[in-house]
């Protein structure tokens, strides 16, 4: 009789599953494994040696990310090159044809370790005595006759001196003490630091001298809205550098720049919708090859014959799809580019342009399939004081109308999101639910008035930003206001427990990823080495010194009692920029008040979970989560 019945209510069961489904006019869609949305590639960071014979990778040896080796010219003189059977190759970078400088680590905020390898008789030299301090390479990183430069903070925790790093071991030399506000140098094409950048965070300078005899000068000052960063030098000049810049221009555009004089010589490329993206500029020929934007899809502007004919030829291979170039030789002969589009996840290959012959690398997400995958839609609307905001929309297989949505939220503020292939939007939308992707003001990449009209709009215009984009969408038809979340990780956490705390009614459940729930102390987490910003941090959000009232009033954590919805709260126990504290607080408070909540922390983990194991419980928690509560 129990068999009889289990069988007769299967029947019934998927009788009823069929009719809803032809009569909602829904096309299903396979539930893929939430396995397959998880990045493990087995090999990552492909990086050409500088004569273009020899690709670096990092790949896995007994469960640690150790350096490989494959030789373009002789196979069989592919290699591991490291051992590491306790610790993470952390980053590595050519130094020249035969020596590879790499870091290794426990974890990210480990102790700092330096090493050099030769390529060709795998000996390692120690470069470093291990010290906890942090270390930032100057650009290009090159072999400048036996030596490479870096900046640490080895004097004081917040202040970076220049030093150069011998890679035969000797004692690294200390070249110019901080004076406190340079953020960083560049070295021009012989080898000479002439130039430097500094920072108090509200306002920033140039700095400049002819040689290394003479004291750096000053020649250029603009506040932090306005920037001229320089990419490189132009030929073997020592003057003349290519430079991205939004001095007197409301987009960054690229222009060639005199730092001797501080004055812009021409503009090379300029965009009036979007800002020009910091890519394109080759260290090894001193001069920029191309230029891209992201209005959307990204679109190139070629300023080297060769290399565009070469792009023509790789877009006519994969037609259809983004490429990416990722590292080249300069030959202009040897290639790595990622091919990719928002459904497809991509692939990383070595492309020889002489021989017309492509490589695959490595695949991304390899369990993902194409036809599986759901495209992503740009759409602009108009906020309540008429600024036009620009956003994406992906939606559930077979539906555009009253969708379950997830408003997914940037992180940042000021980071965006682009056009592209997303795990974490692609398995919300494999689950049913329309995700949408919101650029509020704020985000950079729109130029300067756009984001500098997010500064002291956290709990503000930013937020409503957010809102009226979801009201836009239900009166659209788009969604179903009867089944919306919001979920983020970080500022887009904070977005989410702020519309839990201010807009209730709006949202049927909120998920938030180490969200700032207490603004006070955000500003006292931030790590020493970004002290130097905090001027910049109260223009942008607020000074919590002066204006505590103000703090208050945005900060969830103070307004936990008018949560009503259910919360399913991530945080990370190393996330620098969050207090486990006051994350707790809030859970507390909210169980206090009878709230669902599903706290999930991980003492190990940062902002994101990063271990597969960790990402797992992610995914599989949201599911659950959503399926509760939209359902």
């Amino acid at each position: 009789m129990n068999f009889r019945y289990k069988y007769i209510n299967y029947i019934l069961l998927s009788f009823s599953l069929f009719l809803h489904a032809c009569g909602s006019g829904v096309e299903q869609n396979e539930v893929i494994p939430v396995e397959d949305f998880i990045f493990k590639s087995e090999r990552s960071n492909f990086k050409l040696s500088p004569d273009g014979s020899m690709i670096a990778y990092l790949g896995m040896h007994d469960h640690c990310k150790n350096i490989f080796i494959m030789d373009l010219e002789d196979d069989d003189k592919s290699k591991q090159l490291t051992y590491q059977d306790d610790l993470n190759v952390q980053s590595f970078h050519w130094a020249n044809d035969s020596t590879i400088v790499f870091s290794n680590s426990h974890y990210f905020d480990d102790v700092l370790r330096l090493f050099a390898v030769d390529v060709a008789t795998d000996s390692i030299q120690q470069l470093l005595e291990p010290v906890r301090s942090r270390l930032k390479f100057t650009q290009p990183i090159r072999d400048y006759q036996g030596a490479i430069y870096a900046s640490i903070n080895m004097r004081d925790s917040s202040v970076f001196d220049l030093y150069k790093i011998f890679l035969d071991g000797r004692t690294p030399e200390l070249v110019y003490k901080n004076p406190g506000m340079i953020t960083s140098w560049i070295p021009s094409p012989d080898g000479v630091v002439r130039l430097a950048l500094t920072s108090d965070s509200v306002q920033e300078s140039i700095l400049y001298r002819a040689n290394e005899q003479q004291k750096f000068e000053e020649i250029a000052v603009y506040d932090f809205k306005t920037s001229v960063n320089p990419l490189g030098y132009l030929g073997e000049s020592t003057r003349s550098v290519v430079a991205m810049s939004n001095q007197n221009r409301d987009k960054f555009a690229i222009v060639e720049y005199d730092v001797s004089t501080g004055k812009e010589v021409r503009e090379i490329f300029a965009d009036s919708d979007v800002d020009v993206n910091n890519e394109g500029y080759s260290h090894q020929l001193h001069r920029q090859l191309f230029a891209t934007t992201s209005a959307c899809r990204k679109n190139y502007t070629f300023f080297d014959s060769n290399l565009h004919n070469t792009y023509k030829t790789v877009q006519q291979h994969f037609k259809g799809y983004a490429v990416d170039f990722l590292d080249m030789d300069p030959s202009l002969q040897h290639f790595i580019i990622r091919v990719y589009s928002d459904v497809r996840p991509g692939e990383v290959y070595y492309y020889n342009s002489s021989k017309n012959q492509f490589t695959q690398l490595m695949t991304a997400f390899p369990g993902l399939k194409e036809a599986d995958m759901l495209p992503m839609e740009p759409v602009k609307f108009n906020a309540r004081d008429n600024k036009e905001i620009n956003g994406f929309i992906t939606y559930p297989k077979g539906r555009h109308k009253n969708c379950p949505l997830v408003v997914l939220v940037h992180d940042g503020p000021s980071r965006r999101d682009d056009w592209g292939f997303n795990p974490e939007v692609q398995f919300l939308a494999n689950r049913g639910y329309a995700v949408f992707q919101i650029n509020y003001r704020g985000t950079m990449g729109y130029g300067k008035a756009f984001w500098s009209s997010g500064f002291r709009e956290w709990g503000g215009r930013i937020q409503s930003d957010i809102t009226d984009g979801v009201t836009w969408l239900i009166h659209e038809g788009k969604a179903d206001k009867n089944r919306m979340a919001i979920m983020g990780t970080g500022f887009g956490g904070y977005s989410a427990l702020h519309a839990a705390s201010f807009n209730p009614s709006m949202y049927k459940c909120i998920i938030s990823s180490s969200g700032y729930s207490n603004l006070f102390t955000y500003f006292k987490e931030i790590p020493p080495h970004l002290k130097p910003y905090v001027q910049m941090y109260y223009q942008i959000i607020g000074n919590p010194e002066r204006e505590a009232e103000f703090f208050k009033t945005i900060s969830p954590l103070f307004h936990a009692g008018k949560v009503k919805k259910p919360v399913l709260f991530f945080q990370g126990g190393k996330d620098k920029y969050t207090s486990v504290t006051d994350a707790n607080q809030f859970v507390a408070r909210l169980k206090q008040n009878n709230v669902p909540v599903r706290y999930i922390f991980k003492e190990d983990e940062g902002r994101r979970f990063k271990s597969e194991e960790n990402m797992t419980l992610y995914f599989q928690e949201v599911e659950s989560f959503l399926k509760q509560y939209l359902h």
